[in-house]
């Protein structure tokens, strides 16, 4: 990991609440439909995504930025091997296209959440964790960047195309129940 300086840091468990909350704005409302899924009986689906992110937060996974009152935008990510497993058979058909789009972009960083809360949008949060994704990338000898967006989410695309990604592919959306706007996701990739 980089050095990180204020306003970024590393997660901690406590910030599990907030996580999952911008985890939830950034799949465009799939994690908390998968949650709802893997909640026991009578237990709350935040719960889920809560201890998630705790755990996430504590294997210090993912950087948040914070002004002092608790995290307002978060970034995880991660390197595509330079030779990803195939798409196995058993994928649930709601992640295949994720799947298919990480796997079309092989040897790059893939930015996994890139979310801010909606009253902090506009302060440049974004593009400032999009930079540090980009060292993190560097530090790993990494020459690729790498995101999958909601085709309708025009705010999100322009951020990334103002920072030089260009869309790579994109693949329909399935919806296995799931209650959503999107109808594709779309592939950016960036070289640095």
């Amino acid at each position: 990991m980089i050095d990180l300086k204020p306003p970024y840091r590393i997660a901690i468990p406590e910030d599990a609440q907030e996580l999952a909350e911008l985890v939830n704005f950034a799949g465009e409302g799939l994690p908390f439909f998968l949650w709802q899924d893997l909640a026991e009986p009578g237990m709350d689906p935040w719960e889920v995504g809560r201890r998630r992110q705790a755990e996430k937060a504590g294997e210090e996974q993912v950087v948040v930025v914070d002004f002092g009152a608790g995290a307002v935008a978060a970034l995880t990510g991660y390197a595509i091997d330079q030779s990803p497993d195939p798409v196995p058979d058993d994928l649930p058909a709601i992640f295949r296209p994720l799947q298919e789009l990480e796997n079309a972009a092989p040897g790059s960083w893939y930015v996994n959440v890139l979310a801010c809360y909606p009253d902090h949008r506009g302060m440049g949060l974004g593009t400032g964790l999009l930079k540090l994704a980009e060292e993190i990338a560097r530090a790993e000898g990494l020459s690729r960047m790498s995101i999958i967006v909601a085709g309708h989410n025009e705010g999100a695309r322009r951020l990334y195309e103002r920072q030089g990604y260009e869309v790579e592919a994109s693949r329909p959306c399935s919806f296995d129940g799931w209650e959503t706007k999107t109808r594709e996701w779309v592939l950016l990739v960036k070289t640095l």
